[in-house]
């Protein structure tokens, strides 16, 4: 007998926040930062290319860091929830008449096939991908725990957790609703431009419980295609405060924190990776949302600063390295 569950297509859909290849100008420098003080394991090296993921993770890679020129985003990646997924994402794109290409597998060590395009609206390069290997860690590095790709080590980030991306106010309406239209993501909280009253300033969206996957705000200069930050997990508050305390004696900038957030509740802080200087959160807490009428939640604004920072220091919401211009990110074509 077949499963009810067969009967029906619901079409392509995301299944979670995948990947990040981020450009470094000092490799060494951000694999001592990613690799060496966050805890990530390097699953793999190729010439300048390095490959990691966090603890919890047992995909190949969360995180991918390109040495290159400049420090900016190769690609932001998605996984479907079904192999056919990528194929029938990639027929949409083309039906709306974006350009899309495939990419092949193995061009990103240990994924299969993708597709890249750029976000309408913000320019920001997207992969989609299903197939992923699962590598076994080294067994001097391999956790009693099966749910664990390894051992904790370091300051014991889990997983990545999400993206924070940003656009220009002209165009941040047209990107957040097409990311909803086309992707599937669901809009939980959201605040509008004070002296535009229906352009957005944020939106935090998801394709899974959390409060965001991904988040789009509206850029101050009047920008596309820039980061704010790529945020990764840890457990707990207490871990939060480890890491200020440890970071705090180690070559690595401070942006914020910690403090914790209105929006989504969870506590922050807000460094810069000392080889890229691309921004970077370390996120724990958060609450988990199981309403399948959940109704988006707006923060007007006299009250959106308690959105942004419920305690702790004001949010710099510049672009991802300290507002110089190095954040945007790769093009269609890299």
């Amino acid at each position: 007998m077949s499963k009810l569950s067969d009967r029906y297509d619901p079409g392509p859909q995301l299944a979670q926040c995948g990947t990040i290849n981020l450009g470094t100008k000092n490799l060494e420098k951000s694999l001592f930062f990613f690799r060496d003080t966050l805890g990530m394991e390097e699953v793999e090296r190729d010439g300048n290319v390095s490959y990691l993921r966090c603890y919890q993770e047992l995909g190949h890679h969360s995180l991918v860091l390109t040495e290159q020129e400049e420090n900016i985003v190769n690609s932001y990646s998605f996984r479907v929830k079904r192999p056919q997924d990528v194929e029938l994402f990639y027929e949409e794109l083309k039906r709306q008449e974006i350009e899309v290409l495939e990419i092949p597998a193995g061009s990103e060590t240990g994924r299969g096939t993708a597709i890249r395009f750029l976000l309408p609206g913000g320019d920001h390069p997207l992969e989609l991908y299903y197939d992923i290997e699962k590598p076994l860690a080294p067994e001097h590095m391999r956790s009693r725990l099966p749910s664990n790709s390894s051992k904790r080590r370091g300051l014991g980030v889990r997983r990545i957790d999400h993206f924070n991306l940003q656009t220009s106010p002209a165009t941040i309406n047209q990107a957040e609703q097409w990311a909803r239209d086309t992707l599937g993501f669901k809009r939980r909280e959201f605040a509008y431009l004070p002296d535009r009253p229906d352009t957005l300033l944020a939106s935090w969206m998801s394709v899974t419980p959390q409060v965001h996957d991904l988040a789009i705000v509206a850029n101050g200069m009047d920008k596309t295609a820039q980061l704010h930050h790529v945020a990764f997990n840890a457990q707990d508050f207490s871990d939060v405060l480890t890491a200020a305390d440890v970071l705090r004696d180690l070559d690595v900038s401070y942006g914020v924190g910690p403090g914790k957030h209105g929006i989504g509740q969870a506590m922050y802080l807000y460094i810069f990776d000392p080889g890229s200087d691309h921004r970077v959160e370390i996120y724990a807490g958060g609450y988990m949302i199981f309403d399948p009428d959940w109704e988006a939640i707006e923060w007007k604004k006299e009250n959106f600063p308690d959105g942004l920072t419920w305690y702790g220091d004001p949010i710099d919401v510049k672009p991802g390295s300290r507002g110089r211009d190095t954040t945007g990110s790769a093009g269609l074509h890299r």
